[in-house]
């Protein structure tokens, strides 16, 4: 495919998913909007802490895909330059939608992670508030049937395919090319397509054995996000904790949306796993420092920390180092 042909195609997509539908969770009168600021959680106690529960935490957050030793680091994050975060949010009032933009926002410069200063740059980051979650992604799944040609056709489709048990879902649209691709435009770019939740098989040799890739070598480096909420699924959730919930997915590619760690994350809103104990409402200590541990180094000269890097940083901010 041109390069002229892919930066086409590319706004193609990126334009079909802002447009506003008007979403009223309820009839009752909205709460106030939140301040967006962002507040230093209290840290872990020794019981979250405790045994193997920051590693499992890490696990669950931090998803690779080649072989991981925990002293080889190739996580997926923003890179920086053309490949820094801008957000857009769409389907709810302006209010919310400015909101939820807004905290994303000071969440990524919060822990470090690269973010467009001007609020009308060219978005990257779509969240779109729908009632029919299962036609935007079907639109999208069957565009990277075409955009990818053989890599999602077959069971692979079945990896980015609606799945209407989840509340929020999506994609990543990730880039190789180490610190070439800061000064390249992502249209411009070659680009792995993966899902919200990916599942992901370690000695994937990119035959069709199912599973996904998020890159590797020198790096890896997220180019896009696209995040479909189903609109019926999360009400009743404070706009706080659901913008959270999306920066998170933003800033990071998680593995599971149901694990329910010793060491609360903000992704144990939605999970069915953490019985009768009390649920986040706000990002937490443990994922704001795995994600200052993700961005710590230069993001655009090499890859991030490894597994036990990244343990040992978030220990440092916990002052149990």
């Amino acid at each position: 495919m041109t390069r002229e042909r892919k930066s086409g195609v590319q706004r193609v997509i990126l334009a079909a998913f802002v447009v506003t539908i008007g979403w009223l969770a309820t009839a009752r009168a909205a709460p106030e909007i939140p301040d967006v600021s962002v507040m230093t959680p209290s840290p872990p106690t020794d019981a979250e802490l405790a045994g193997d529960s920051l590693y499992q935490f890490i696990v669950h957050h931090a998803t690779v895909h080649y072989v991981n030793t925990g002293t080889t680091g190739n996580l997926a994050r923003w890179r920086g330059g053309r490949q820094s975060i801008c957000p857009v949010t769409v389907g709810l009032g302006p209010g919310y939608n400015a909101f939820v933009t807004a905290r994303l926002r000071a969440l990524a410069a919060y822990v470090g992670a690269p973010v467009q200063s001007d609020p009308q740059c060219n978005n990257n980051v779509q969240i779109l508030f729908t009632h029919n979650p299962q036609e935007t992604m079907d639109d999208v799944s069957n565009w990277a049937s075409v955009y990818f040609r053989n890599r999602y056709s077959g069971g692979m489709k079945d990896l980015i395919a609606f799945r209407g048990e989840l509340a929020i879902q999506g994609w990543y649209m990730t880039t190789n090319g180490g610190a070439m691709v800061l000064n390249t435009d992502v249209a411009l770019v070659r680009l792995n397509l993966l899902p919200v939740w990916p599942t992901i098989t370690p000695l994937y040799n990119g035959s069709g054995t199912l599973g996904t890739r998020t890159g590797g070598g020198g790096g890896s480096g997220i180019g896009i996000v696209i995040l479909v909420v189903d609109a019926t699924k999360v009400v009743g959730y404070p706009i706080g904790s659901i913008a959270d919930y999306l920066a998170m997915l933003t800033l990071s590619v998680v593995q599971s949306p149901d694990n329910c760690d010793p060491l609360p994350s903000i992704l144990d809103l939605m999970s069915s796993t953490c019985g009768a104990r009390e649920k986040p409402v706000a990002i937490t200590a443990g994922d704001l420092a795995f994600l200052k541990a993700l961005y710590y180094l230069n993001t655009g000269l090499g890859p991030s920390l490894s597994r036990n890097q990244i343990q040992d940083n978030m220990m440092r901010q916990f002052g149990r180092r």
